[in-house]
């Protein structure tokens, strides 16, 4: 294995952890993300709903928020991971959101239940981030 591979499998693992602790008791969709930033750290956040659905915090976010409250600016890689056998991409908001902290060349790792893994790069998931 790698240290790409290393690093990747590395991103798995810690996007299941923090899968298993999402609070998702109205749509029971579990969703864990880990990032690489460059710090060399890895930050993970999971998906937190609430019975106002518009209120719920997505997974990628929070571990945005996670980064930026330890210090880090700058997305290495991320990944997400799904509750199941589909891939799970992030939604508009968190592609604009990752971009933010992220490069046109930074790469976006989808990994279903089953460890299938799909790598593309955020000028591949958002084309025409708004950018000033």
């Amino acid at each position: 294995m790698n240290k790409q591979q290393t690093d990747l499998q590395s991103l798995f693992n810690a996007a299941l952890d923090v899968q298993a602790k999402a609070h998702a008791p109205y749509s029971d969709y579990r969703v864990g993300s880990a990032l690489l930033a460059e710090d060399g750290n890895t930050y993970t956040g999971c998906n937190v709903e609430n019975v106002s659905f518009p209120l719920g915090q997505c997974a990628e976010g929070n571990a945005l928020a996670a980064m930026v409250a330890g210090g880090a600016r700058q997305v290495r890689e991320i990944l997400i991971a799904s509750p199941n056998e589909h891939f799970c991409s992030p939604c508009g908001g968190c592609r604009q959101r990752i971009f933010e902290f992220a490069s046109k060349d930074t790469l976006v790792h989808m990994a279903t239940s089953e460890g299938e893994i799909k790598t593309l790069s955020m000028n591949e998931i958002l084309p025409f981030a708004f950018e000033q």
